[in-house]
C-alpha cells in the first residue's frame, strides 16, 4: 500500500479493471456496493457468486484506485 502522493505508476486497466485491490470482507456484499455506488464510487464488478462459494464486488475508492 502507497499514499497517493507517491510517484508511482499502477497497472494499466485491463478492461475496466486493474486485476489488483484491497480486500474488505464485509457482512453484505450487495449492501456495502449499492451503498458505496450510492455515495458516487462508479462500478468496476457488479456483485457476483464467484467459483470459489463466495459473492464478490469491485468499486474504487475516491483516489480511483481499486
Amino acid at each position: 500500500m502507497s499514499s497517493n502522493d507517491a510517484d508511482y505508476q499502477g497497472p494499466p486497466l485491463i478492461g475496466r479493471s486493474t486485476g489488483r485491490g484491497l480486500y474488505l470482507r464485509v457482512d453484505d456484499v450487495d449492501g456495502a456496493f449499492e451503498r458505496a455506488v450510492a455515495a458516487g464510487a462508479e462500478p468496476v464488478i457488479a456483485p457476483e457468486n464467484t467459483p470459489f462459494h463466495t459473492r464478490r464486488a469491485r468499486v474504487p475508492d475516491p483516489g480511483g484506485q481499486e
